[in-house]
């Protein structure tokens, strides 16, 4: 069988659930969640350098550890709406950690209107306590101990959505502390001309952004959709408690427009018109494509939403060829060792198993690759000893790699497989958002997806859209 775009198309692979490789469900269930406590220690070097990313590493770890547990037991073991309590050294229970939700609300910057990467006290206690007081400046130390009003970092898209992610996760979307109309306020200022988005205020651009605005603005239950007709007040997209609040979010159309822009020759996106096909911005564009009702735009030999090419990127390929050449060049990211790359010439990784996996899952072509080999490149990424997974074999685990080498897991269904001959219940991850089916599904999100050349649709996206990308159609 060929496709559309007169490649040979990948046979369908079984999953990975026959390895002979365990999967070390318990002691990834212990590297998450203990993993809070050695970041917070004062001598962590890996919790210095990633003390501005705080956010984003606790969304990993939550998303990570709602694929391998109930959201009752999320709850328990990582203090997600409730105080940690555990007990001390005298055995007696104590608070070792506020609530992870009160947190997230903590790094909220109300100057701006996003949410920073962390949030801490004006300056730590522990550091001015080794510097030796003077005179001069005795009273303004002590007014510094004792000040613990949290001081946020500067808003960003990136973790802006990171904090939606979070709450999204904990059911507390709805929590009144939630300033919707100034988030989104945030996230239409960050829009720039061409349709772009801004991370923060300091105008750096790049297609991640796209993707954080349009699914921050999803999960808020502010985004317009193309089709969407504005009311005579001239909102639209929001939910009638903030309708009256926000008007038009963001210029949707141009936004596609500029996603589109950046797609090049060889079917791929960049992060800038122009830029080189990367699997990671592949996510972005495809993910915001399919939040935006948008993906029919792919194939579509008439696409005049950038005519001119103002935006001055690649010629990009239309018509049928559009998503079938795009799906042929993520499957070619398979490296020998069954893992994935995120551009040609470069070592597997795997946390390409998400960005990519993702992708073709939205465009209906995860069979496209081997997944056997890749379920099993992925658990010879984990730690025997303490748990998590890491970039590649013999590399030390991170949290990072842990959420996307178990969301590529439950892409290829082998977290399915396993739970099944085990007698647990995993759940699944939603390819679009990032985040639980069951989340999602409660939340009432909806997408854009492509089904299979056989015409089916993975069970886990039939609640969206679906467009025809069976062969020949």
């Amino acid at each position: 069988e060929t496709t559309p775009s007169g490649h040979s198309a990948p046979t369908m692979t079984t999953p990975t659930s026959t390895s002979s490789t365990p999967f070390h469900d318990a002691l990834h269930t212990t590297y998450i969640t203990t993993l809070g406590d050695k970041l917070d220690s004062p001598t962590s070097y890996e919790g210095a350098v990633t003390e501005h990313l705080r956010v984003s590493g606790v969304y990993w770890s939550l998303a990570a550890i709602s694929l391998l547990r109930s959201p009752e037991e999320v709850d328990a073991l990582m203090g997600l709406t409730r105080p940690l309590i555990r007990p001390s050294e005298s055995g007696t229970p104590k608070e070792s950690r506020p609530a992870i939700v009160d947190w997230v609300f903590d790094c909220y910057d109300p100057r701006t209107g996003g949410f920073g990467g962390n949030c801490s006290q004006r300056q730590h206690p522990q550091l001015l306590a080794r510097q030796p007081p003077t005179d001069n400046d005795q009273n303004q130390r002590q007014f510094l101990l004792n000040d613990e009003t949290p001081c946020p970092h500067d808003g960003h898209l990136l973790y802006t959505l990171s904090a939606l992610q979070i709450l999204a996760i904990a059911g507390k979307l709805n929590d009144p502390r939630l300033d919707k109309p100034a988030i989104a306020a945030f996230i239409s200022s960050l829009q720039n001309e061409d349709g772009s988005f801004s991370g923060d205020e300091w105008g750096e651009v790049d297609t991640r952004f796209s993707y954080c605005a349009l699914s921050s603005l999803a999960l808020l239950g502010c985004l317009p959709l193309p089709n969407d007709d504005h009311d005579e007040e001239g909102n639209d997209g929001c939910d009638d408690k903030h309708k009256e609040a926000i008007k038009p979010v963001i210029d949707i159309k141009k936004a596609v427009s500029y996603i589109l822009s950046c797609r090049n020759f060889d079917g791929g996106f960049g992060s800038i018109p122009g830029a080189e096909s990367h699997a990671g911005q592949v996510f972005c564009c495809i993910g915001a494509l399919s939040i935006a009702h948008s993906l029919h735009l792919l194939n579509d030999e008439n696409n005049d939403t950038d005519p001119k090419n103002t935006h001055g990127g690649n010629a990009s390929p239309g018509g049928r060829a559009g998503a079938d050449l795009l799906s042929w060049w993520l499957a070619e990211r398979q490296c020998d060792s069954g893992g994935l790359n995120g551009r040609p010439e470069k070592q597997a990784d795997v946390c390409y198993s998400w960005w990519i996996l993702s992708a073709l899952s939205i465009m209906g072509r995860v069979d496209w690759i081997n997944r056997k080999k890749l379920g099993q490149f992925i658990l010879n990424c984990q730690d025997d000893d303490d748990g998590g997974i890491a970039d590649r074999p013999g590399d030390m685990p991170d949290v990072y790699h842990t959420f996307f080498g178990l969301a590529g897991l439950s892409l290829i269904g082998f977290l399915g497989d396993v739970g099944e001959k085990e007698g647990r219940v995993y759940r699944e991850v939603d390819p679009v958002f990032a985040l639980p089916v069951d989340v999602v599904r409660g939340l009432g999100l909806k997408a854009q997806v492509v089904s299979g050349m056989d015409g089916r649709v993975d069970e886990r996206l039939k609640s969206y859209s679906v467009l025809d990308g069976s062969s020949g159609r």
